[in-house]
């Protein structure tokens, strides 16, 4: 198989299983004002909005929280709430200063953390998502999340085939057993080949 081909099977491979987790997500639903960093966290890339609620309702959303932060500036979870919406509506420079001033505060959250980091990815800064998903991996070493988009960074942005495959094998060492485990296993048995 020509080196080319083999990529093309791994980008569309990874496709596949994002649509597929993010559709099982969606539909599964999460509560509370984490309810997306699961499921944003594990994008291979700068998501579509999903659909939700009306355009204005998160506007006035939106300046509802910064009135809230404006009066109390150390509010975590409404600060974490703005940086979703920024999140959720593709506006990766204003959830990087929602999740900043939250970080600043309590900077050991690996989720925010890592949805930081992809709002970086999301803005072309590929080195310092990956930075930030390390500092995440340093807060919470079993932070599965972070150590995924820390390969999906190197694979497809970087192009560094050898290090998502050292990167990938670290996570599998955290989580041997899940679906997701099993969808990278493949994927290194795949990238491996392609390296010979």
């Amino acid at each position: 198989m020509k080196k080319e081909t083999v990529i093309l099977c791994i980008v569309i491979a990874f496709l596949a299983g994002f649509i597929t987790g993010a559709t099982v997500a969606i539909l599964r639903g999460t509560k509370g004002i984490d309810r997306g960093v699961e499921k944003k966290a594990e994008a291979p890339g700068p998501q579509m909005p999903p659909p939700g609620p009306d355009p204005a309702e998160t506007t006035l959303k939106i300046q509802s929280l910064k009135e809230m932060i404006k009066k109390d500036p150390k509010n975590l979870p409404a600060l974490v709430e703005l940086g979703n919406l920024y999140f959720d509506t593709g506006q990766p420079k204003e959830a990087i200063e929602s999740y900043s001033q939250y970080l600043a505060i309590k900077p050991d959250n690996a989720d925010v953390r890592t949805d930081m980091g992809i709002m970086y990815r999301a803005m072309g800064d590929f080195d310092r998502a990956i930075e930030e998903f390390k500092k995440a991996v340093q807060s919470d070493p079993k932070h599965v999340n972070s150590r995924y988009n820390i390969g999906i960074v190197l694979l497809h942005d970087k192009n560094d085939i050898q290090g998502a495959i050292k990167t990938w094998e670290e996570y599998l060492k955290v989580d041997p057993n899940s679906e997701r485990a099993n969808r990278i296993r493949a994927q290194i048995d795949k990238m491996k080949q392609m390296a010979k």
